[in-house]
């Protein structure tokens, strides 16, 4: 295609580029934008091709198309799961001859630290060899530390809190299904629950917007935020030891308007509406951190750094207490505080639910909607006081510590955990001070682990095996070891350009496309439109 370059300016640039065009064709088509080139080879064939992988983005703003298959996805766990009527069965998986390697070189790395340690010698070396190595075991596909826990826990006191109400307790039943019931002509129903928990007032707020500012609670609203994760998991314990059997559950972490984040929970079973309520308000958090209150290293004057002591002030030469030590501090004083103690507010929803009906769908749905988005997308962009409300709350989490590694602990004169020199307060750059993220960090899909008796890759090789099924195509296993994949440089010349790339991709999805209407036309009234969806 040409164009009369004699035209002016402005109708020039006002012509889409051909490779924003190709990006929305494939959008279009259900195609990743930002494929990753891969160099596969064929041991079979000893064939080296280029492929490109999908990104495999959660959020829309990064890839659509890629967002989209991760949130039917979702939708198809969370369908699963729900109203699950067989109890699941989790039999874990043989170790293979990589797990046992990882697990032996493991030892015998102990094995060396321990005898350096004994010595008397540096031991930093091996440790760092260590941490990458349980890494590396971890992503290997075991779970847990191979040697357990390797330093004593601190316990606190388990007593509640006098302002907390206290929960019935019954006797655990093993099972994760929840009760059945049967109607008068003898169909049975297994009803379960979706709930939405939200957070406290910090002010009072119109349109999702503080109505005073100067009097909104951001600290607390940021503290919050920061330890919203853990309050759930405190509500999951609750809840289960209340209802007496393995609660499963499917939950969607969302942004609210004033950008305070909230929970969706699909609950397999069903509890009375009253007593979620009082699970609810009893449940909260206390965050056992050094004290954050008083600033003691601010501007100018700020902690130096030196090899073999860490941080210390300057001013007087004095080292800062360690994260253990500030902790031990803690633990010996009786009249200690928690740092900051995290609770619902008094809004909890609290709905019953039946397999297949509408209201079901459309919570699945509902529990989705958002996934595909940050939580600073919400922001309306052309709202001037919700940015405006956005920016006083990233200020809020810029010096708040987000967890024990933070370098802004040094700000209050606590040397954070595991410290490296460099380190300066206010500029963490831990997700829960990125305006995207406004202080929660935690994962926006909460799914337990007996949730639908199958990994989301069990999930996806569902979906994968159900359309080639439907276009008349067998899904072969392949051998394990039968490929070897390498990354390919930014300067490899045999990668095409990334809209050539798209186009041809975006071809193949055509090819697709119409095997699916010529199936579709061949069907005897049956209805196939799921499988097109499923195609793009």
């Amino acid at each position: 295609m040409t164009y009369d370059r004699a035209l002016p300016r402005a109708e020039r640039l006002a012509m889409p580029l051909a490779r924003d065009v190709a990006e929305e064709v494939a959008k279009e088509y259900g195609v990743c934008i930002r494929p990753v080139p891969l160099k596969r080879l064929d041991t079979h064939t000893g064939r080296w091709e280029i492929v490109d992988v999908p990104c495999g983005a959660t959020l829309e703003a990064k890839c659509p198309p890629c967002a989209k298959r991760n949130r039917q996805l979702r939708m198809a766990q969370c369908r699963e799961g729900w109203h699950l009527e067989a109890e699941p069965t989790i039999t874990p998986d043989e170790p293979n001859d990589e797990q046992r390697w990882l697990v032996e070189f493991r030892a015998d790395l102990q094995a060396q630290r321990d005898q350096t340690d004994q010595a008397g010698q540096d031991t930093t070396d091996l440790d760092e060899l260590i941490t990458g190595l349980d890494e590396e075991i971890n992503a290997a596909g075991m779970r847990g530390n191979v040697l357990g826990r390797t330093c004593p826990k601190r316990n606190r006191s388990t007593r509640r809190r006098q302002d907390a109400p206290d929960l019935p307790k019954r006797k655990m039943a093993a099972t994760t299904l929840g009760r059945t019931f049967t109607s008068s002509d003898g169909k049975v129903y297994r009803p379960s629950l979706f709930v939405t928990l939200t957070l406290p007032s910090y002010g009072k707020v119109r349109d999702g917007v503080p109505m005073d500012p100067e009097t909104y609670d951001y600290t607390r609203a940021a503290r919050d935020a920061l330890h919203f994760s853990k309050l759930v998991d405190r509500f999951v314990q609750n809840l289960r030891r209340v209802a007496g059997y393995d609660v499963q559950y499917f939950a969607a972490v969302e942004p609210q308007k004033r950008l305070a984040p909230h929970l969706h929970m699909a609950i397999r079973g069903t509890l009375p509406r009253a007593e979620i309520k009082q699970i609810a308000a009893a449940t909260y958090h206390q965050v056992w951190w050094p004290p954050a209150n008083r600033v003691i290293f601010d501007g100018d004057r700020l902690p130096a750094w030196e090899d073999g002591t860490g941080y210390f002030d300057p001013a007087t030469g004095e080292v800062l207490p360690t994260w253990d030590q500030a902790l031990d501090q803690l633990d010996t004083d009786e009249a200690a505080e928690p740092l900051h103690v995290i609770r619902f507010g008094v809004q909890v929803d609290v709905q019953g639910m039946l397999a297949g009906t509408p209201d079901a769908d459309q919570c699945i749905r509902y529990l989705s909607k958002y996934l595909t988005k940050s939580i600073s997308d919400s922001l309306d962009p052309d709202d001037q006081a919700q940015r405006d409300h956005a920016a006083r709350m990233t200020e809020a989490l810029r010096f708040e510590p987000c967890s024990p590694t933070c370098p802004n602990w040094l700000r209050y004169g606590v040397q954070p955990k595991n410290p490296k020199p460099g380190m300066t307060p206010g500029q963490c750059r831990g997700k829960a001070h990125k305006p995207d993220h406004l202080g929660y960090a935690g994962r926006r899909v909460l799914v337990s682990r007996k949730w639908s008796n199958k990994t989301l890759a069990e999930h996806k090789q569902d979906r994968r095996t159900w359309v080639l099924e439907a276009l008349g195509q067998q899904d072969e296993p392949t051998h394990p070891h039968r490929y070897v994949w390498k990354p390919v440089p930014a300067s490899d010349e045999n990668v095409a350009p990334l809209a050539i790339r798209l186009l041809r991709t975006v071809a193949e999805r055509q090819r697709w496309r119409a095997h699916m209407a010529r199936l579709q036309a061949q069907a005897d009234g049956q209805d196939h439109s799921a499988i097109r969806e499923e195609a793009a």
